[in-house]
């Protein structure tokens, strides 16, 4: 059973190194658990999908709720899937402070990245936007 989970959260350290201390951690470790997914930052707020088993995608939600590195932590969205759409990641990466603010304010109020001010698919929708328009990196 695949599932995909939609989350946020704000960052408790907000430099590089910790930003990518998480990245690394996430890559080093979901691949072993079948998680796939795709992390956008910016404005100290993190927007993550995270896809595979039930039980894996659970487990690893879980642990971030407990993590000192985020608060905030709020699912905004959870749902049975037939397939992956995220799955050539094991976590792709979006630099938000790089990216064209267009895109940002096509689905929000403002040129930010705020997804606790909008709905759970509308963030999720961002996310494929930002896949469809090549704005992921870190390809693994």
């Amino acid at each position: 059973m695949l599932v995909r989970l939609l989350y946020a959260s704000r960052a408790v350290d907000t430099s590089p190194g910790a930003i990518e201390a998480i990245l690394t951690q996430a890559r080093e470790h979901n691949p072993s658990c079948g998680i796939t997914g795709i992390l956008c930052y910016g404005g100290g707020i993190f927007l993550q999908a995270i896809e595979g088993g039930r039980m894996a995608v659970s487990e690893l939600f879980g642990h971030i709720q407990k993590d000192p590195r985020h608060k905030d932590v709020a699912l905004l969205h959870f749902e049975e899937i037939s397939e992956r759409r995220f799955g050539g990641w094991t976590m792709g990466q979006v630099n938000l402070n790089r990216l064209n603010h267009a895109i940002l304010l096509k689905y929000s109020e403002r040129a930010e990245l705020d997804p606790y001010a909008v709905s759970g698919r509308v963030s999720l929708a961002l996310l494929e936007e930002l896949m469809a328009t090549a704005s992921i990196i870190g390809r693994v």
